[in-house]
């Protein structure tokens, strides 16, 4: 508990100190000169009884001419100093000088200007901080700035959540998180500019129009090939009528549940197709996914001295199509992934091939109804409805396989009895690649009597996604 006596001596230390302030604000207000001594009288004046300082003025020792913490805000335009003597005025003007070129970042120019201030005047630190408080005491409050209000609803939001909303200069579009910083710092002309200064850019000639118009035929990664070029490249393509398309594009069932849950996606990343189209997960349709798997197989040897071990390498491959359907293949190393890559269609026949359906929830890719699609099995509807409540999307089974009912009568071919489901992790490594699958879950099901057995993942690795130039993006 603080004592009534404590108190008493700390509310009149702070009256002491509210009348020596308006009397320092008086004296400005008044144009009375104010002289090097009266200067470290009045700094001795507003010292406690103890003799330490009372938080307002700063604490920078003689010895470190450098200020310490923030630098205070410098005003060029400022007049105060022609209420000094013309010795604490030059040196004020060169500390002045010192901070600003500390803060263009010229710091060689600023420990020089620095020096020379402090010789002119040790104290010179404190008296610049002094004049600048008493400046914003002085100076009037600047005019509220009137409130737009915007006109949609997700800009409503954004700006209820303090989230950047446009930068500096003029883009087509809505712009957020990091990127939005950076280029609020670009300038209001931006311009392709040469290599080389004596050299011109033919590309300045063209109306932003036609360059538009050419973005627009590109792929999002040579988009952002050219974003990198320079500021103007990068302000091009922020368009949101570029990156619209991508999104509308791409982001189809069963990229996403349905249309509607789209704008939901939408309207959360503030129509901010760019950022969405980055960082929304989404199956890759323009490649395939990879799995390289190894395990060691023990083999024989004649010589009870010498133990033989056998590294087999086999694939997994996963390939997407945007109608729902997917195809994985597990080969062994007989076939090379160049061989199978460009074969990996809906009409290959090969042993190990299964055809099934895809869809994604959240960050997970669900396959189900995973059945073998090498021409041994029909794919009649299986008459039990054990496996109805697991399978999702069991209507695409005649579709998947009708190629094989015109190989073979469907009384020669056997019922399947089983069918297999998958659920994987989608990742991106790095940002906005969603090229990893991790393994989540690998399930049979038995048809005939719902049963669901879990397949062992002991050797299995995650499929990394490789591009095709030859499949197509959607």
């Amino acid at each position: 508990m603080v004592s009534a006596a404590a108190q008493s001596q700390e509310s009149e230390d702070l009256r002491k100190f509210r009348e020596a302030w308006k009397a320092e604000v008086q004296r400005r207000r008044g144009h009375t000169s104010l002289s090097s001594t009266d200067y470290r009288d009045d700094e001795r004046h507003l010292k406690d009884e103890d003799g330490e300082h009372d938080g307002i003025l700063a604490t920078t020792s003689e010895d470190t001419p450098r200020p310490r913490g923030k630098v205070p805000t410098v005003h060029p335009t400022s007049t105060s100093t022609v209420h000094l003597n013309p010795k604490l005025s030059v040196a004020l003007d060169v500390y002045r000088r010192a901070v600003q070129c500390e803060q263009r970042g010229a710091l060689d120019d600023a420990l020089t200007l620095y020096r020379q201030a402090f010789r002119m005047e040790s104290n010179i630190d404190r008296l610049y901080q002094r004049e600048e408080m008493i400046l914003s005491l002085l100076e009037p409050p600047p005019p509220p700035v009137p409130l737009v209000a915007p006109s949609d609803d997700a800009l409503a939001e954004q700006l209820q959540n303090g989230l950047t909303l446009q930068p500096a200069v003029q883009v087509s579009g809505v712009v957020t998180g990091t990127l939005a910083e950076v280029i609020a710092g670009f300038p209001p002309d931006a311009a392709f500019e040469p290599e080389e200064e004596n050299q011109l850019v033919p590309l300045n000639g063209l109306p932003d129009e036609i360059i538009l118009h050419v973005l627009r035929l590109l792929d999002t990664t040579a988009l952002e090939r050219f974003a990198s070029v320079c500021r103007k490249a990068r302000l091009l393509t922020l368009d949101r009528g570029i990156w619209r398309e991508h999104v509308a594009a791409t982001y189809q069932p069963p990229q996403v549940p349905s249309l509607e849950a789209l704008q939901a996606v939408i309207s959360s990343f503030l129509r901010d197709y760019r950022r969405l189209y980055i960082e929304h997960p989404r199956v890759r349709l323009d490649g395939v996914y990879i799995a390289v798997c190894h395990y060691v197989r023990q083999g024989l040897s004649e010589n009870h001295w010498v133990n033989i071990s056998h590294l087999i390498t086999y694939h997994r491959f996963l390939r997407f199509f945007p109608n729902g359907e997917v195809l994985t293949l597990l080969a062994n190393e007989e076939h090379a992934p160049k061989d199978i890559i460009p074969q990996l269609r809906p009409e290959l026949k090969m042993h190990g091939l299964l055809r099934g359906n895809w869809r994604i929830v959240r960050d997970t890719v669900e396959l189900t109804n995973l059945m073998d699609a090498s021409g041994r099995y029909n794919a009649r509807r299986p008459r039990h409805g054990g496996s109805q409540s697991h399978a999702h999307g069991t209507q695409a089974h005649s579709h998947a396989h009708s190629h094989t009912s015109h190989a073979h009568p469907p009384s020669e071919l056997p019922e399947v009895r089983y069918v297999f489901t998958m659920d994987l992790q989608l990742r991106s490594r790095p940002l906005g690649r969603w090229n990893k699958l991790d393994w989540a879950s690998y399930n049979v099901v038995n048809l005939a009597t719902g049963d669901i057995s879990p397949v062992a993942l002991k050797n299995e690795r995650p499929f990394w996604f490789s591009k095709v130039k030859s499949y197509g993006a959607y």
